[in-house]
């Protein structure tokens, strides 16, 4: 089989690398910021995602992650006192994921961290959100 040499294909593979190399390079600065803090990257990212109450379900999806990830990460921050869960208002079968104040004054330390020497602060806030768009275009479009 021989790689395609079509202008296009060549485009494509190179726009998926630097997309690669862009998510390494986040992983990364992530993994940094969270052990200042004395958590693992999976614990930062729940942290950053935990915008309100949530359940597990919807967690592990903000996380991209199957639930059962998720609650071994839950477990670990519940034991730090960074995340209660409480009864969901609406599914008895459900739980609801809420911050501690521990949590909450945690997961802003963390976003403070995690914006300083971002990956993407070299962007404009107008690049940021051109980018964002055609991100969410090429992930929702196929």
């Amino acid at each position: 089989m021989t790689t395609p040499t079509d202008p296009q294909a060549i485009a494509e593979r190179q726009l998926c690398g630097l997309v690669n190399g862009l998510a390494q390079r986040i992983a990364e600065h992530v993994r940094e910021r969270a052990a200042t803090l004395g958590l693992t990257a999976s614990q930062a990212t729940a942290l950053r995602e935990m915008s309100g109450p949530m359940t597990m379900r919807d967690l592990a999806e903000r996380m991209s992650c199957e639930p059962s990830n998720t609650t071994f990460v839950v477990d670990k921050l519940e034991k730090q006192r960074l995340i209660e869960r409480h009864p969901h208002p609406t599914d008895r079968r459900a739980k609801h994921l809420v911050l501690t104040p521990e949590g909450t004054a945690l997961r802003g330390r963390l976003l403070e961290l995690l914006h300083t020497d971002s990956p993407l602060s070299g962007l404009t806030p107008e690049e940021q959100h051109v980018l964002h768009g055609l991100l969410e275009r090429a992930v929702t479009s196929g």
